[in-house]
């Protein structure tokens, strides 16, 4: 049996993308099949999403190349974190920075974490990948068909440019779905997902702003709302600029998108207390249900998922792409491990330590990500004492704090290993995280 590449990938998103440029620097060749159009993967449209990214994420990026693609004004900072329950300014907030490190030379803190527009992410990625020796890339593919036998996985797909052209198929030892948390890939590969339908939407866009953000991100937790401003760089005109997400329920956010862009920003603007002074929509706004998947299993014979495909979190935050970003690491040494000890790539044995060590590291922040957003959406009374405590024992705990700080950086020393998953499911809340 002939085969096309080493590894198939369906879904062309920033997961997918830099797994296969990831894949073809350690020596693998791939091809990735994409519905969207070539001219939709180069030049993606704004979507209103800006991810947080952590610094093991910025690490990887760096590695496969994609980072060096961001202009300096897609990269902004994020140097602290601060956390509200109920109103701005009703309760103390928790605050988050890097703790004893020194300033640097423009005198800031240090950076919890980076953010990056989400196209700007997709646009790198895909970049790199045309350009990297190993990679193929097929757009406007329509998959219809994913199979994996004994000796080999299938997927045949019809090209959308030429639809008389008939159907087309590939062979690979694996076959990996990357194409979102409502992944038909992974529903062809027989693998089913826990959905957790908060009931919720989200709305994300950016506003100017006529006080300076200082790169602090807040998240303010509201009885009936909840608000996140993720500080953004200046514009070109050095105006200062933010990311506004706003999390609803479905008629109120409705409600909130039917509004004149003036009214919409003055209810954004009183939330947040006029801390930023006046604000200016600048873009349109986009809304997004808040849908959490998490699959049944993340390898099976011949078969990966990555990415959302594997663990879909909120739908406006980094926690998808970081853990996307882990998975392309974890994935891509699992491969080259079997391929130095001579085993098939697509061998259930060989796959197995990725789906176990991505699965230790993505399920503390699932479960924690989901048990918070319904601890700070619930408007009774005693939820509301139980999240003021959750609150003000991480910022009377130093150690604690310490442990969440070093999960939003990725660098938790030894001694706080104990407090480590705890402190990941604490920064599933963190702003932009």
């Amino acid at each position: 049996m002939h085969m096309d590449s080493d590894v198939i990938i369906v879904g062309a998103g920033p997961a997918g993308l830099s797994l296969a440029i990831s894949l073809a620097q350690a020596g693998f060749a791939a091809t990735v099949l994409d519905q969207n159009p070539a001219s939709a993967l180069e030049q993606p449209a704004p979507d209103g999403r800006e991810i947080a990214l952590t610094h093991p994420s910025v690490a990887t990026l760096q590695q496969l190349g994609s980072w060096a693609g961001l202009a300096p004004s897609e990269i902004g900072h994020i140097r602290a974190a601060h956390v509200h329950d109920g109103p701005v300014g009703a309760h103390t907030a928790m605050q988050l920075h890097v703790p004893d490190s020194p300033a640097t030379q423009d005198g800031l803190l240090p950076p919890l974490g980076f953010i990056v527009p989400n196209h700007a992410l997709r646009r790198t990625a895909y970049g790199v990948a045309a350009q990297t020796p190993g990679v193929r890339i097929v757009s406007g593919a329509q998959v219809h068909r994913v199979a994996t036998l004994p000796a080999h996985a299938e997927v045949d797909y019809t090209d959308a440019a030429a639809p008389g052209k008939g159907s087309e198929r590939l062979c690979a030892p694996l076959v990996v779905a990357a194409d979102s948390r409502f992944s038909a890939t992974r529903r062809q590969l027989g693998i089913g997902a826990q959905m957790t339908d908060f009931g919720r939407t989200v709305i994300v866009c950016r506003m100017h702003h006529t006080q300076p953000h200082a790169d602090i991100a807040h998240e303010c937790f509201g009885y009936e709302r909840t608000l996140a401003v993720l500080p953004l760089p200046d514009d070109a005109m050095g105006r200062a600029q933010c990311s506004v997400v706003v999390t609803a329920r479905a008629a109120d956010a409705a409600r909130l998108m039917a509004l004149e862009p003036g009214a919409f920003t003055a209810e954004v603007q009183a939330q947040f207390q006029n801390r930023l002074g006046d604000m200016q929509l600048i873009e349109q706004r986009h809304a997004y249900p808040l849908v959490a998947v998490y699959a049944q299993r993340f390898t099976g014979p011949r078969c990966a998922l990555l990415g959302d495909a594997a663990v879909g979190m909120h739908p406006v935050t980094a926690h998808g792409y970081n853990l996307g970003l882990a998975g392309v690491q974890r994935l891509t040494q699992a491969l080259v491990a079997a391929r130095q000890q001579g085993q098939d790539l697509g061998d259930a044995a060989a796959l197995a330590p990725y789906a176990r060590a991505h699965h230790l590291h993505a399920w503390p922040i699932y479960l924690g990500t989901n048990a918070i957003v319904r601890l700070y959406t619930d408007a009774r009374p005693l939820p509301r004492l139980l999240r003021q405590t959750v609150l003000q024992g991480a910022r009377r705990l130093p150690p604690l704090r310490a442990a969440i700080v070093g999960q939003l950086t990725g660098k938790t020393p030894g001694w706080q290993q104990p407090l480590a998953r705890l402190g990941t499911a604490l920064a599933a809340a963190m702003p932009g995280r």
